[in-house]
């Protein structure tokens, strides 16, 4: 049986090595949400919400975050029994609406501590079959075309899969052709958007098809799928969804409509593992590839983000750099890295998540704890 029987929410502030600038806004430090689960025996994992600063990305905040979980999701989970993890996002979704990260956070934990429990790897517990994991590199806008020239050089050179060069109008696709006649024809680039575009930039965005990009992420709005199928059939090059898939629904209107051709699955956009492997599925079995992105997480996420990455049909490049792209130190030990053929290693040799966290380092970095404990709070 699966029982939780101590909770502790964590923010911690990590500041990014460099700015790291999208469609929506520039990001230079993150706050991050992490949970530490503690079972009955005192079995201890560790996950994080994705959720970010401001609503720009979903309606989700770390702030809507935390109330969310203290309010409403731990008390469903605190003290309670379970037969395994894959009930767990059914208990978390009854009659309550959206909050899909929140969920995340509470449901991969639970996985996380499945596994933890059982002695087994992460990868494993979720179906996973794959020791590496092809890795690819998401480039922030530049100031210049020349810029992201030499940024894109240079992520090809430590070994990255996949480009993916963030675009806004204005700044698209003059600095999407100057990476492809710098980099060559073999190189796999792709563009994300960021919902930044509308269909009336159908005819710009054409413009990208000679540049055999794999694929342009989410142009349009995060919500629509009409406009996005209109766009697919009006484009050469493959859309790939990201904000419009929120459930499995969502990813079988997507097939149905021919809205995209590829799904990026990020487990707090959809509500955790058991959603993920099930938009999974539906897409191996309509032939849609899918890859796993990524939130600028700390290692504790990422060691999640890998081990769902290992599942079969994540046939793409995942965004999961190692940690050294992002932060001067990680929290976890071993820190994610990248060997020279662009591949991540998956720890299925260790249970559970496949790192240690620093819980000294973690403690450091802490701005804000809270404990709950079957329906109790103790806050410091």
């Amino acid at each position: 049986m699966l029982r939780l029987d101590r909770l502790t929410l964590r923010e911690i502030r990590l500041p990014l090595k460099e700015p790291f600038r999208i469609s929506s806004g520039v990001c230079t430090e993150r706050r991050i949400f992490l949970l530490e689960l503690v079972d009955a025996e005192g079995v201890v994992t560790w996950a994080e919400c994705v959720a970010g600063e401001q609503p720009n990305y979903s309606p989700e905040t770390i702030d809507t975050a935390w109330f969310a979980i203290r309010e409403w999701l731990a008390p469903r989970l605190l003290g309670r029994s379970f037969d395994g993890p894959e009930v767990i996002h059914g208990v978390l979704d009854q009659n309550v609406r959206g909050h899909n990260m929140a969920k995340a956070a509470l449901e991969m934990g639970m996985w996380a501590l499945a596994a933890t429990k059982e002695g087994a790897s992460l990868s494993h517990r979720l179906g996973g079959t794959r020791e590496r994991i092809p890795t690819g590199i998401s480039l922030g806008i530049q100031a210049n075309p020349d810029a992201l020239v030499e940024r894109a050089k240079a992520a090809l050179a430590q070994g990255y899969r996949k480009i993916k060069l963030k675009i806004q109008p204005g700044q698209d696709i003059e600095y999407v052709r100057a990476v492809r006649g710098s980099l060559g024809a073999d190189v796999h680039l792709m563009a994300d958007a960021n919902s930044a575009y509308t269909l009336e930039d159908a005819d710009h965005l054409a413009q990208l098809d000679p540049l055999d990009l794999i694929m342009i992420e989410q142009p349009l709005g995060r919500d629509d799928l009409i406009r996005h199928a209109k766009l697919q059939r009006r484009l050469r090059t493959p859309l790939c969804l990201d904000e419009s898939i929120t459930d499995v629904e969502r990813a079988e209107d997507m097939i149905e409509l021919g809205a995209g051709r590829i799904i990026n699955i990020k487990p707090g956009r959809v509500g955790g593992f058991a959603v993920s492997k099930a938009i999974h599925d539906v897409c191996q079995q309509g032939g849609i590839p899918v890859w796993c992105g990524g939130m600028l997480e700390s290692g504790v996420g990422r060691a999640h983000n890998v081990a769902l990455a290992s599942l079969p049909n994540f046939t793409l490049p995942g965004d999961l750099s190692p940690s050294a792209r992002y932060w001067e130190r990680d929290v976890v030990s071993p820190e994610w890295t990248m060997d020279g053929d662009g591949l991540v290693r998956v720890p299925r040799d260790r249970a559970g998540i496949g790192v240690t966290v620093d819980v000294a380092r973690v403690d450091d970095l802490t701005v804000k704890r809270e404990q709950l404990e079957s329906r109790s709070l103790a806050r410091t």
